[in-house]
């Protein structure tokens, strides 16, 4: 594909790249690293209708790192004019001349730095005129309300395109980057009046603008979640199974990515510390970090330090095999980088084989979560405890909608007691899963 929907072609950010790294080495440093960025968008919000957002968004960005000896400095900028660009990597040794040594700070490893860089086809153009974007969103919000006259108020309908490319390079000879694109659908709508109102909603992330769901699918979706929440009612404190909902049952993936990276490790302020080779989930639990999908939301032939991505089994019969670990926390923990400066790539927990109705019938009778609220989380002893709002659900069918109620646990009791996982995988995030059903927790009540 041509770049020319950039202010700035790829040649030009390998340039600048270039430019940077020598002009650090002419200044004393003894290695650096760099990554220039560009990248623009436009988004459109819709409100019964009408248009209350038009936001276009143009960035672009340097970041230098550079090393003296063991010591570290950055600096960034938003200029790309050359003496802009010297005057940020003077500003960054300059950060490293009063910064302290550290024996763990420096470039990745030269061996593992990514030599084979495969086309991961995630820069797909959507050539998208804002009298569109409009139009799309008014549908989207139009199907909304028109799923039941209780559907009542709109917080918005919105269509978004983003596209970007980026060069990261250092002094050991690497000097790569790619485009790349996100796109999005999404609704929030309000169903009934006054102190009975409830809202829900719906969106679709993806990097190609013909794999989104129609907008009337999302409107639709959204209104129809929005609409079961009317009647909703607390229920009494009770021990009972919970299942989490596809879309917020990637948020335990969080909890444990968070949990096993190398940052809370070596400052020992994680629940799963020493985890290697330990059963910390169900026997059956696998989950993969697959940096290579192709059209992958997370996908990356190298990370944020040019580290060659691979394929690896995080967790294989319950037992964790990895952590998440960047150059520094690899070295603070005596290990080697996995790839992961960044974060996770795509990570996939695989399915049980059943359906949601399934689960729905193995729980028998539970709570049902689909939206949690507030952040209760106690990264170091893994304490568990979020507002939350679902259903309640009765003979393996779903009986009433709840508010007002808070989950409790453990996340090591939650990772061990997780009884089936569906397969009704939400892709829209880099944490892709299906809903996911544990054997019992505390919810708090009337």
């Amino acid at each position: 594909m041509s770049d020319n929907r950039f202010s700035y072609s790829a040649d030009k950010l390998r340039q600048i790249a270039r430019d940077i790294l020598d002009y650090a080495k002419q200044r004393g440093a003894g290695a650096a690293e760099t990554e220039v960025s560009e990248g623009f968008g436009q988004t459109v919000i819709v409100r019964h209708g009408e248009v209350e957002t038009i936001e276009y968004n143009r960035d672009k960005g340097i970041s230098v790192t550079v090393y003296i000896g063991k010591q570290q400095g950055h600096a960034s900028s938003s200029d790309f004019s050359p003496q802009a660009v010297r005057d940020t990597v003077d500003a960054a040794l300059s950060i490293a001349r009063f910064t302290a040594s550290d024996d763990c700070a420096g470039l990745a490893d030269a061996d593992l730095l990514a030599r084979d860089i495969p086309d991961l086809d995630l820069w797909h153009p959507w050539s998208l005129p804002v009298e569109r974007a409009i139009e799309l969103a008014q549908v989207c919000e139009a199907a909304g309300f028109a799923v039941d006259p209780r559907i009542s108020n709109s917080e918005g309908a919105t269509v978004s395109t983003q596209e970007s490319h980026f060069v990261y390079g250092n002094s050991l000879g690497f000097l790569d980057g790619y485009p790349s694109s996100r796109h999005s659908v999404g609704c929030s709508l309000i169903a009934g009046k006054n102190d009975a109102m409830q809202r829900d909603d719906w969106y679709e992330t993806t990097r190609v603008p013909a794999d989104l769901a129609a907008p009337e699918t999302v409107g639709r979706r959204a209104g129809e979640r929005a609409l079961k929440r009317l009647g909703a009612r607390k229920i009494a404190t009770a021990q009972v199974p919970v299942l989490f909902e596809a879309p917020i049952a990637s948020s335990l993936l969080g909890h444990f990515v968070s949990a096993v990276s190398g940052g809370s490790l070596y400052r020992k302020s994680s629940f799963l510390l020493d985890s290697i080779g330990q059963q910390v989930f169900a026997p059956f639990v696998k989950i993969s970090d697959l940096p290579h999908i192709r059209k992958g939301l997370a996908s990356s032939a190298f990370d944020g330090e040019g580290v060659a991505t691979q394929a690896r089994d995080v967790v294989k019969d319950g037992v964790v095999q990895v952590y998440f670990l960047a150059s520094y926390s690899a070295r603070k923990l005596g290990m080697k980088s996995t790839g992961n400066a960044g974060g996770n790539h795509n990570l996939i927990l695989q399915d049980t084989g059943e359906d949601f109705a399934a689960l729905l019938r193995k729980m028998g009778s539970g709570l049902l979560v689909t939206e949690l609220l507030g952040q209760g989380i106690n990264p170091v002893t893994g304490d568990y405890s979020r507002g939350a709002a679902g259903y309640w659900v009765a003979g393996g069918e779903i009986a009433y909608p709840v508010q007002e109620i808070t989950i409790a646990g453990n996340l090591k009791d939650m990772f061990r007691n997780i009884v089936a996982v569906g397969n009704d995988v939400i892709r829209r995030s880099s944490r892709q899963c299906g809903s996911i059903l544990v054997e019992r927790m505390t919810i708090a009540g009337d």
